[in-house]
């Protein structure tokens, strides 16, 4: 009976962080880091504020956990894209649109966990998910190298590289906005078209990829 009841207590623990963090999610893709406070996450959740801290100490703490539950979901999804994939050269095309359709549909989240001016303590806490992402993308290019898929390159440097053009690209003050749905699948197509060029992929090659990954529509918002 002890047993039961700790485990009880435990996933009503769990629960209830899942709660924080998804109210917390909500408010940023709402409206940016800013409005991640420990009082407004707690209305949302439907809680009180002395029990957000309880979980989550600041402010700091709480943006940091949310940064690191949505890399672990982002590299998840790239993840699944790119092993789904028949080959190295087409798991890495494959992870790259993976990762532009996902920021293109949740712009507003993506520019607040990436690029939004933010005081420094949040911001040290974002760059976990920056290294995350080239990480991945470092180990789909080392993939593609040893099996002769890619010219010979540095994949610690490309990958960094490649991140920066795909955010630049999506969210950064000079990207384009899309319309609709049209225009943002021709969006992720051409920049997952640019960011296999730009690792070496001849051009005919890179284009036949682009057609052949499912490229979900995403919604711009």
């Amino acid at each position: 009976m002890p047993y039961r009841r700790t485990e009880n207590v435990a996933r009503k623990l769990a629960a209830r962080r899942d709660a924080i963090l998804a109210a917390a999610r909500a408010l940023a893709a709402e409206g940016g880091m800013a409005a991640v406070q420990i009082a407004p996450v707690a209305e949302r959740a439907g809680i009180a504020a002395g029990t957000v801290y309880r979980y989550f100490p600041s402010k700091t703490d709480l943006v940091a956990a949310l940064v690191a539950a949505l890399a672990e979901q982002e590299i998840a999804a790239l993840a699944r894209a790119g092993d789904a994939a028949p080959g190295p050269l087409s798991a890495l095309a494959a992870a790259i649109t993976a990762f532009a359709a996902h920021a293109l549909a949740r712009r507003r989240l993506a520019f607040a966990l990436i690029a939004e001016p933010v005081e420094p303590e949040i911001d040290a806490a974002r760059v976990s998910y920056r290294r995350t992402l080239a990480s991945a993308f470092e180990a789909r290019i080392r993939t593609a190298v040893g099996g002769g898929h890619l010219p010979n390159q540095d994949a610690a440097v490309a990958a960094p590289a490649l991140v920066g053009a795909l955010i630049e690209g999506l969210i950064g003050p000079l990207a384009q906005d899309a319309g609709d749905a049209a225009e943002a699948r021709a969006k992720v197509q051409a920049l997952t078209l640019f960011g296999l060029r730009a690792l070496g992929v001849v051009d005919a090659r890179a284009r036949g990829l682009v057609v052949q990954i499912a490229l979900p529509i995403p919604d711009p918002g």
